[in-house]
């Protein structure tokens, strides 16, 4: 019998250690997905020549209305419902055609513009603080394209407006002084 329980005692502390080490494989996998996360961002924002001030939100440091108009198209996708990654790609495609970008400038876009949402604390305050950023960076001109994009990323989703959607375009008419 008590060789029986030193067995047990063995095999339990070789699962414990193994389970341990396969746990510590995750995080550091999970630690390296954020480096590279991070690597993404800092990529893109040197693409985009973003140099973020430190007595100013980031937002507010951004001078590519590119990435303003991937920023609210993203935050848009959020206020519906989950956005799937044909939505995704219609999104980067709609950079493309849209706003004349090539397939890896619009993905980095797409990369700076959710870290600048997440910068706002969610898709609501980052669609409002980044379209407010893309009037005072082009005025009526960036208008007519945001307006498309928004239009092509509405066209495949599912259904209609989610009512988040639809009170954010009434949020960028107001932005714009069209109510």
């Amino acid at each position: 019998m008590p060789i029986l329980l030193a067995l047990l005692a063995a095999a339990g502390g070789i699962v414990f250690w193994m389970m341990r080490a396969r746990n510590a494989a995750h995080a550091a996998h999970a630690a390296q997905d954020l480096a590279d996360m991070a690597g993404d961002v800092m990529s893109a924002a040197r693409r985009f020549g973003f140099r973020r001030r430190h007595d100013e939100h980031p937002v507010d440091s951004l001078q590519d209305r590119n990435v303003a108009v991937a920023g609210i198209g993203l935050s848009f996708l959020e206020m519906g419902a989950l956005p799937t990654a044909e939505q995704h790609e219609a999104l980067l495609i709609s950079l493309q055609h849209r706003l004349g970008m090539t397939e890896p400038a619009a993905r980095e876009a797409a990369i700076l513009g959710r870290w600048l949402m997440q910068e706002c604390s969610g898709a609501q305050q980052g669609l409002t603080r980044l379209a407010r950023r893309l009037y005072k960076l082009g005025g009526a001109n960036g208008f007519s394209a945001l307006m498309d994009v928004l239009r092509d990323v509405a066209a495949k989703a599912e259904g209609t407006l989610a009512p988040r959607q639809k009170d954010a375009l009434e949020e960028i008419g107001r932005i714009w002084k069209l109510r």
